[in-house]
């Protein structure tokens, strides 16, 4: 489906601002081999006002409208969107315990010593995970490449980060709630696994695999085309090449399109960073954001729940640099919340950036991103293939240029 474009004139945008952000990224990202490729779209009330795409998505093959790329943790707001769609029918509450719907948590302790070779010494929780523990991050489960604490040493030595394995979810689910906990659920906010684990909850609520409830319930009605678990071996020809920094030669090969480990059926659906999808699939995605939860005529969520995903959970109303114990702690996140599935905008000057507060956003592991402005009623979606994301500023540079070109 080809993206139709508006006048960016029409929607308060200065044209010729616009114009210098593809130029931008052409000049510092992609002419000094920093970044493969990089399509950006924006949009306001949901209309395209700028699409720019540029750089191969493999070797002398442009990338295009409908180049699929990896998108990681942009699955996160999808998972947590699904979720609060079964809230809203009071199949499950925020307070509920997730060891009510994955009994395998039910012995999980708090970590005190041990790893390395040496069994776990373990306490019980002094909270119990709750269904917001794992919305917002706050429920003790870690990521493996932090490389922080011997439960991330776990992680890793058992890799049960990794979807590329023979695991399936419920599976993942055992030997996680295996390994012991960082902290107390609820008391710090730590990047994890935990929107995986929504996806378990999800498929055991509904009794069918969670890719399938995806599909079913926000993709076939968002005309979300492109966007999978496991990409089809007909698409393979769309699937672009990823790459990982490198010191020295700025990148090397990831994975490659054509032979893509996300078109391995064997692939646990990750609810935490297991899709692919295309730039206009996500705008779709987006677009139903920015209008309040409906898309074409339907109300995939109501405007009242996306106003609470939206808020900051973080106990005590902080940011994440107050609660973060290890990623997003940094300076730049001062003033940003986290809610229900999506990093909020509490107090924009703090971020040193342009912005509304209100706004919410999140991005994933190879740089790509987006961002919504429910004030400006503006979104953006950046797709490139770079990890990790923290690697070079451009999703920040980005969305101060947007902002440049706002006029009105």
């Amino acid at each position: 489906m080809t993206i139709s474009l508006a006048d960016p004139k029409d929607y308060g945008f200065l044209p010729d601002r616009l114009a210098r952000i593809p130029a931008f990224l052409k000049e510092k990202y992609l002419d000094s081999g920093k970044l493969p490729h990089a399509a950006l779209l924006v949009a306001r009330a949901g209309d395209v006002v700028h699409l720019s795409m540029q750089g191969d998505g493999r070797d002398g093959v442009p990338i295009a409208e409908d180049s699929i790329y990896r998108i990681a943790s942009m699955t996160k707001p999808i998972t947590s969107i699904l979720f609060m769609m079964l809230v809203e029918e009071g199949k499950v509450a925020l307070s509920h315990k997730v060891a009510n719907f994955l009994p395998e948590f039910e012995q999980t302790g708090v970590f005190l010593a041990g790893g390395g070779g040496r069994p776990f010494d373990t306490r019980p929780p002094a909270n119990p995970m709750t269904m917001l523990d794992l919305l917002r991050h706050t429920s003790g489960l870690t990521y493996g490449f932090q490389e922080r604490t011997p439960v991330d040493a776990a992680y890793r030595k058992t890799k049960i980060d990794d979807f590329h394995s023979e695991r399936s979810l419920d599976q993942f689910i055992a030997e996680l709630a295996a390994l012991p906990l960082e902290f107390d659920p609820g008391s710090c906010w730590n990047y994890s696994l935990s929107t995986d684990v929504l996806g378990a909850v999800i498929q055991r609520i509904e009794g069918k695999p969670f890719a399938q409830v995806a599909q079913e319930r926000l993709f076939d009605p968002l005309g979300m085309v492109d966007t999978h678990f496991v990409v089809p071996r007909d698409k393979a020809d769309r699937i672009v090449d990823a790459f990982a920094f490198h010191p020295k030669d700025r990148m090397t090969p990831f994975d490659s399109g054509a032979r893509s480990r996300w078109m391995a059926e064997n692939r646990m659906a990750s609810g935490g960073g297991g899709l692919a999808s295309t730039i206009g699939d996500y705008h779709r995605f987006c677009s139903m954001l920015v209008g309040g939860g409906a898309y074409n005529g339907q109300q995939i969520i109501s405007p009242k729940t996306l106003e609470l995903m939206t808020a900051n959970h973080l106990p005590g109303g902080g940011d994440l640099t107050q609660h973060s114990k290890s990623l997003f702690s940094e300076s730049e996140n001062a003033g940003v919340g986290f809610g229900l599935g999506f990093a909020c905008t509490m107090e924009p000057h703090l971020t040193l950036m342009p912005g509304s507060a209100g706004e919410f956003y999140w991005g994933g592991m190879f740089s790509t991103g987006f961002f919504i402005d429910p004030v400006e009623q503006i979104h953006m979606v950046f797709m490139t293939q770079l990890m990790p994301s923290s690697t070079y500023p451009v999703r920040r540079e980005i969305k101060s240029m947007i902002y440049a070109a706002l006029a009105a």
